[in-house]
């Protein structure tokens, strides 16, 4: 029987000194719940902070429209027409004597965060004489919290 306990111990070596180390299905299995309940939590909460930003960084770039149509009223004398948009901003329109742009960085005029042109509108004699609007994620009209569009009227 000795030699059978040395025999077994023997062997009982043999197997644990061949097998590879590396981890079981069940400690994977453990691992991934354990990644998954992280990114169920995290993963909504990190979204809804890229939507903000998006909302954040369209209201920023109408700003610097508006400091742009301020500088093309002081060398043109008036504000772009509606046909000639924030366009007027990168290129020269026709008719205007004094322009010294391009009033916007990069010579074009960007588009908003979501993809879609920012819509111009000379309001006439109203107090604030154009207003500058993103239509938001879906590109249409109206919309509620980050589905809202983002827009700015300056005087």
């Amino acid at each position: 029987m000795i030699v059978n306990r040395s025999q077994n111990k023997l062997r009982r070596r043999r197997i644990f000194n061949t097998a590879s180390p590396g981890y079981t299905l069940i400690e994977m299995l453990v691992v991934l719940t354990i990644i998954s309940l992280i990114l169920g939590l995290v993963g909504p909460r990190v979204l809804a902070y890229l939507g903000e930003s998006r909302v954040k960084t369209a209201k920023l770039q109408i700003e610097s429209f508006s400091s742009a149509l301020d500088l093309f009223y002081i060398d043109a004398g008036r504000y772009p027409t509606e046909s000639e948009g924030l366009t007027a901003l990168a290129e020269r329109p026709t008719g205007v004597e004094i322009w010294n742009g391009p009033y916007v960085k990069g010579g074009r005029v960007p588009m908003d965060p979501w993809g879609h042109p920012y819509q111009y509108r000379l309001e006439g004699d109203h107090t604030p004489p154009y207003e500058i609007t993103s239509l938001g994620p879906d590109g249409h009209g109206g919309g509620m919290q980050t589905a809202a569009d983002a827009s700015h009227a300056q005087r």
